[in-house]
């Protein structure tokens, strides 16, 4: 027997048909393309989750589940792309497998609408860094401290000690203030109001004391004291402090509030508080004074 004729033999049994996948005939040579290109699919999804797990370790992303889902779906993305492929190969048209599935497709879509879009969320968050666990936040007026990233959700801790899980899109779509973005300096600010009658200058004096003399506050930027209005009742001033732990701001502001009570109370200045004058028209004097009268 001749080469030529061993060919011919192989190719007879590599065409022949073993079933109709509807017009089109499936053969034995179609299955061992499938099968080698789905080896090949496996092999570049391994390839490929390996480098998504360097990437990932380099940009400091530890977290083993967030890690495990992210190489999770690159290996479903590789592996569908794959078995398509595979069928386009073997000549099936996907046309009419798509076109039998867009019906199920759409309904899935619409069910899994948030879910697909908490994830495209947790991707950005994860690939740009701008939060990483431990920073602090303020997310919808809360302070809360990063504790886990996850591919759909985030945990927090707030001040309260209370755990919260946020959908990464509230996060992503909303304006969220991080304290701890390029570093944790911060500014605690504590406002005051004093009588008309006090002595303006003393008042700025004793506030640059007390700002001065606070333990926790940073040696620079300097503090800053600024009279901000005249109110109703009062004259108000705001004494501005710089510090290093978010963290912990209500507790400065609450030491700088006492600081500044104490030191008031020492140098005799009067912490104002809402009054009310009601001046009466001259008619209206002369009536009630005729009722004064009358009633003695």
């Amino acid at each position: 027997m001749t080469f030529a004729e061993i060919l011919e033999r192989v190719r007879d049994v590599l065409n022949t048909e073993l079933f109709n996948v509807g017009d089109t005939p499936v053969t034995i040579g179609t299955l061992m393309t499938m099968l080698l290109v789905i080896i090949a699919t496996i092999w570049i999804s391994k390839l490929l989750q390996r480098g998504v797990r360097k990437a990932l370790a380099r940009r400091g992303v530890k977290n083993e589940g967030t890690v495990g889902a992210i190489s999770g779906l690159v290996n479903y993305a590789v592996f569908i792309g794959g078995i398509g492929v595979a069928l386009q190969a073997a000549g099936i048209d996907l046309g009419t497998l798509f076109a039998a599935g867009a019906l199920f497709a759409v309904g899935l879509g619409f069910a899994m609408q948030n879910i697909a879009q908490n994830f495209v969320s947790g991707v950005i968050l994860l690939t740009e860094r701008a939060i990483r666990p431990g920073d602090i936040l303020e997310v919808e007026g809360t302070v809360v401290r990063v504790l886990r990233m996850g591919i759909r959700a985030t945990i927090v801790k707030t001040r309260d000690g209370e755990d919260l899980i946020v959908p990464n899109s509230a996060i992503v779509q909303s304006s969220v203030k991080n304290y701890t973005l390029e570093d944790s300096v911060f500014r605690a600010r504590a406002t005051v109001g004093v009588v008309y009658g006090s002595d303006m200058a003393k008042v700025r004096e004793v506030l640059e004391r007390v700002a001065l003399d606070l333990k926790w506050r940073l040696p620079d930027p300097a503090p800053q004291v600024l009279m901000l209005e005249f109110g109703d009742s009062s004259v108000n001033f705001e004494v501005a402090v710089w510090s290093d732990d978010p963290w912990k701001a209500r507790l400065a502001v609450s030491d700088m509030n006492e600081a500044i009570w104490s030191a008031f109370k020492e140098h005799g200045i009067t912490i104002a508080y809402p009054q009310l004058d009601v001046h009466f028209d001259p008619p209206v004097e002369k009536g009630l004074a005729l009722i004064g009268a009358t009633a003695s």
